[in-house]
């Protein structure tokens, strides 16, 4: 036998020498670690002291019985494989065995190459179950709610939200600009819903040719178009069961919109070229970076599409809109970055942060990843990341550190909007763009201003 990991335990429980002395050497041979005792009792006392991968026992096992033992061993390892043995055969015995969770009974004399067979099907199953705890865990992990990065008002609006959505059915639109987190925020929702364990499939609606996305989504038969060499399903059937996340949605065309309407009212669709109608039961999530609801008013956008589309609306807030966050996010891309790369760095200065915090990062969250990545990438092993590894272009477009402007006493009102405006100004560095940004004023009133004040 090969044993793919460290060996197996195994815990024997019964009382005749010949029938464990069997056991034990035929298993011992094969590379398991067998432990033996005669009763319930000692049984009993073995699985609090360690866990064992199989439990191997006498129905009739002395002061405890082989179905409580079997209780006491699901309830220390819920993954255990456990098989019973009987003197005589007992179908009642053995269906009540098998409904409180004996992998299998078995009537002596045992069947020794059987018993092996079942205790490998048994590991193998435990491997399984193992495995999937460890993908729903990196799941959640990367996709669930203790993956988004953030603890501004705005973001954690975002994760009530989604904590909120994610039990139910209903259709859900994310907003936002690009490079926001949307399809995060989408990836979360289905993490944390009762489909998690079936698929969620992704399509983003703008970055295949407007003639291939009808059949993407609903997929075609051979020969439904030129090209069409065999039958393929769309990205509803291989949601089916699961969630269908559609990245902006807003560049489908009026035609595409009237049938995403209808399937999403019947949970129904026809794939090109074929008259039969397929049913599916999946939920949909959209998400769009542009204004849905003037669309609509503009007739570029269906409004019954787009009432259907907004069941629920999660809003994704602009980077520069929560800046308070920037530090957490730097260094959360910073440990990605670094692990990926095999980078060993000494860490970021302050003063780098301070500059990230000053950018009005237009590319958002997905901008100051990557930027985050290129400067771990660019610096030498053992340094670390400062001012200096960031790019020219941020640092020329950063937002002036605010500094102390003393007002004189009994200042009038006008005399200390030109004393801001002129010390701005400087700031600033006569940058008119720039100085408007920081008081948060139009261009145009700034010049006007200017003007007033003969600030030159």
């Amino acid at each position: 036998m090969s044993m793919e990991s460290p060996q197996a335990s195994v815990l024997v429980v019964d009382r005749d020498p010949f029938v464990t002395r069997s056991i034990m050497a035929f298993l011992d041979e094969r590379g398991y670690e067998v432990e033996w005792v005669d009763d319930g009792e000692k049984a009993y006392n073995r699985l609090d002291d360690r866990t064992f991968d199989v439990l191997i026992t006498d129905l009739n096992a002395p002061r405890i019985n082989g179905m409580r033992l079997m209780a006491v061993a699901k309830d220390r390892n819920p993954e255990i494989t456990v098989v019973l043995i009987t003197e005589e055969p007992d179908v009642e015995h053995a269906t009540e065995a098998m409904r409180q969770g004996a992998y299998d009974f078995q009537t002596k004399p045992l069947n020794l190459g059987r018993l092996e067979a079942v205790i490998q099907q048994g590991l193998g199953r435990q491997r399984l179950v193992l495995e999937q705890h460890e993908l729903r865990r990196r799941l959640d992990e990367q996709y669930g709610l203790g993956s988004l990065v953030g603890k501004s008002r705005q973001m954690v609006k975002v994760y009530e939200a989604v904590r909120q959505i994610a039990p139910s059915r209903s259709t859900v639109l994310i907003q936002g600009e690009t490079g926001t987190g949307k399809d995060l925020i989408a990836q979360a929702i289905h993490t944390n819903s009762t489909r998690r364990d079936a698929p969620f499939v992704k399509l983003n609606c703008a970055s295949i040719p407007e003639a291939l996305v009808e059949s993407e989504l609903f997929g075609h038969v051979a020969g439904a178009f030129t090209g069409a060499n065999k039958a393929r399903a769309g990205r509803f059937e291989v949601a089916d069961t699961g969630t269908l996340f559609l990245d902006e949605v807003g560049e489908l065309s009026l035609g595409l919109q009237a049938k995403l309407l209808r399937v999403l009212e019947s949970q129904q669709f026809e794939r090109l070229g074929d008259s039969r109608t397929i049913s599916v039961d999946v939920r949909l999530i959209a998400a769009t970076n542009r204004p849905l609801e003037k669309m609509v008013e503009e007739g570029h956008f269906r409004s019954d599409l787009y009432y259907r589309l907004r069941v629920v609306t999660i809003d994704m807030p602009a980077l520069r809109a929560r800046r308070e966050d920037i530090p957490r996010l730097v260094d959360h891309f910073y440990r990605i970055a670094c692990d990926s790369n095999g980078k060993q760095l000494e860490g970021i200065t302050r003063n780098a942060i301070d500059v990230l915090l000053r950018y009005d990062w237009p590319g958002n969250v997905r901008e100051l990843k990557n930027i985050i990545e290129g400067m771990v990438v660019m610096a030498r092993n053992g340094s670390v990341l400062d001012v200096a590894g960031i790019p020219e272009h941020i640092r020329r477009n950063t937002i002036p550190e605010v500094r102390e402007i003393r007002i004189p006493t009994g200042a009038t009102m006008s005399e200390v909007e030109r004393i801001v405006i002129e010390e701005t100004m400087k700031v600033c560095g006569y940058n008119k763009e720039k100085c408007a940004k920081v008081l948060g004023i139009g261009l145009r009133t700034l010049y006007r201003k200017l003007k007033e004040f003969d600030v030159r």
